[in-house]
């Protein structure tokens, strides 16, 4: 009779954190407290002061504050339930969902961003130099400060090259098997990526693009005369976190979606099980979370083989961290022979 410890090798474990996942938490919570008490003492200041421009710098800092909570929060969550069985297939994925809120709240951020960059041109307003040029300067830094700790390797992939767009990797199995390890090499970095941990840093690094340009637009303005380049700082602004946040949108919806991560390593698993007569009928191929990837496949052969065999194909292929086959006996007509098998 089969026992609980002899059944126990049969299942799969569904930890599909990143490699990472610590000490990206620890740093998230880190920007969080230093962004916050930031934000504090300008709001804090600005009312014992006076000063608009410091609250209305702490209630924009606001915005990045509550986006970055989300990050740190979904990196706390996804620890704790990682056993919990009610996540099919584990919380690998609670980052991306995290990753794309802050995109939103990111994208949000550059149309208000704009809408006061219009605003500005049509109804210009005096600004208060000595007060606004040393609170964009306070913010740079600690926006630095910020991306300094929110810095990883990764965020200089471009993360969409991990959902390839190129079909022809998909039917094409004449490449050799050099082709495809080389091929899908270049895309191991993305397939790493840590959506969640590049949204926040892309916030902190969105603020210091933003105070870094309102320190060139205020200074111009203030001993050369040119105001005007201040709503113009902003529309620069505006063109840039916007296109930071689709990329993130499109990343973290695409794993949401769960999108074939990378054309050429599903290539590369079909080319492992069509062997003979075996062929796939059916294959998916999805992240589970940063750096491991679901695969689950049919197979249909003449002469079927237990799903272990087949598994044993696919050793040494990067991320493949919960592998499920499902196996055929091909009985069919003769005429309608799987594809290369003998007549």
């Amino acid at each position: 009779m089969m026992d609980a410890d002899s059944l126990g090798r049969w299942r799969h474990e569904h930890d599909f954190l990143g490699v990472k996942h610590g000490a990206h938490e620890r740093r998230t919570w880190a920007v969080v407290a230093l962004t916050t008490v930031m934000m504090i003492a300008e709001i804090g200041g600005g009312a014992w002061s006076g000063s608009m421009a410091l609250i209305a710098d702490g209630l924009h800092m606001s915005t990045h504050v509550a986006a970055l909570s989300i990050a740190a929060v979904a990196y706390s969550f996804a620890r704790r339930h990682v056993g919990n069985d009610w996540f099919s297939f584990g919380t690998g994925k609670i980052g991306e969902l995290a990753a794309f809120a802050s995109a939103v709240i990111l994208a949000m951020v550059a149309l208000l961003i704009g809408y006061e960059s219009v605003m500005r041109v049509i109804h210009p307003v005096t600004i208060a130099f000595r007060e606004a040029i040393p609170i964009a300067l306070l913010g740079l830094v600690v926006n630095l400060v910020s991306a300094v700790l929110l810095h990883d390797h990764d965020h200089h992939g471009h993360a969409d090259h991990e959902f390839e767009q190129d079909h022809d990797h998909d039917h094409d199995h004449e490449h050799d098997h050099e082709h495809h390890h080389d091929h899908d090499h270049h895309h191991d970095h993305a397939h790493h990526a840590d959506y969640n941990f590049r949204a926040a840093y892309f916030h902190v690094l969105a603020d210091a693009v933003t105070s870094l340009l309102a320190i060139s637009a205020l200074v111009a303005a203030a001993y050369f005369g040119l105001p005007w380049l201040d709503p113009v700082a902003g529309f620069l602004g505006t063109i840039v976190i916007t296109v930071w946040a689709y990329s993130l949108i499109k990343s973290a919806a695409a794993v949401l979606l769960d999108a074939v991560p990378s054309r050429s390593r599903a290539g590369l698993i079909r080319q492992r099980l069509e062997i003979d007569t075996d062929r796939v009928t059916d294959l998916h191929v999805w992240r589970l979370g940063p750096g491991h990837l679901g695969v689950l496949a049919v197979i249909v052969s003449e002469h079927p083989r237990t799903p272990d065999y087949y598994k044993a194909r696919l050793a040494g292929i990067e991320g493949l961290s919960h592998v499920s086959i499902e196996v055929n006996p091909y009985a069919a007509a003769a005429g309608d022979r799987p594809r290369g098998a003998a007549a």
